[in-house]
């Protein structure tokens, strides 16, 4: 299967003004988008779609495709990331002979998603004949327990929820997953076809991550906590080989990688 790789990175950003340029360790968000798609045995090509051209040079430097600048329309607060796609597909399709199966749209405000997790989603889409693969992760509140307030806080939907159920532990609910913003790999064909991510209850998969690789960075706490769990090495620095060895503020040695595998959030 021939993937097309895309970052996706504009310029603006509200929250955190430049996110996508912002580092973490030796690499900027993007640069971990990139480092981590070059490490993928499935990347047929990577490029990235970008309005601003120091991204566009990072990009370069990191050895990156920058062959458009993508249109101002494109790069606005309301421009829909599906129509940035397409226009990157189409870009393709008009100005090269190259031709694939399927794009991996990435976004550097999750940058922790990995090679491997990458190459399990195209696994996942061969072997299931799926049209769309989405990263998700855990929730960490069941559907249960959230719902609206009333226009005089009463909590009235939740409530319906829980009268007569007998199992009220979190724990002893079903678990249930929501899109991580890490990876989501789209057929090529369907996608220009549908010009949506959503739309195919039976052909969309999941491929699960744990919740420290599922970070996604949308403000300047974000960012914090990213930086925390690089520097403390609850993140496998192995897989960005351009920051290996990347050394905390503290000097201080990182923590033994096997005993981080899960949820650092309920550990400190």
């Amino acid at each position: 299967m021939r993937v097309l790789y895309l970052i996706v990175a504009r310029g603006g950003s509200k929250a955190i003004p430049r996110k996508n340029l912002e580092r973490i360790g030796d690499l900027s968000l993007v640069g971990f988008k990139a480092r981590s798609a070059q490490r993928a045995e499935t990347c047929s090509r990577l490029i990235i779609s970008t309005d601003d051209q120091e991204i566009r040079a990072e990009a370069l430097r990191l050895d990156v495709d920058a062959p458009f600048v993508r249109p101002a329309e494109l790069a606005t607060d309301s421009a829909s990331t599906d129509d940035v796609v397409l226009h990157a597909m189409q870009w393709v399709e008009t100005h090269t002979d190259e031709s694939y199966d399927a794009v991996m749209l990435l976004e550097p405000s999750s940058p922790f998603a990995t090679a491997d997790d990458y190459d399990a989603a195209v696994r996942l889409m061969v072997e299931r004949r799926a049209n769309v693969v989405l990263g998700v992760c855990e929730t960490e509140v069941n559907s249960v327990f959230v719902g609206p307030m009333d226009l005089d806080g009463r909590l009235s939907s939740i409530i319906d929820k829980l009268v007569g159920l007998r199992a009220l532990r979190r724990q002893d609910q079903p678990a249930e997953y929501t899109m991580n913003g890490a990876l989501y790999l789209l057929r090529w064909n369907f996608f220009r076809e549908h010009r949506a991510r959503y739309v195919d209850r039976a052909g969309t998969y999941a491929h699960v991550m744990d919740r420290n690789h599922s970070l996604e960075i949308d403000d300047p706490v974000d960012l914090e906590w990213a930086r925390f769990l690089w520097e403390r090495g609850f993140i496998n620095h192995g897989q960005w080989p351009a920051s290996a060895g990347y050394a905390s503020p503290s000097g201080e040695p990182a923590v033994n990688q096997q005993v981080l595998s899960g949820d650092v959030r309920r550990r400190i």
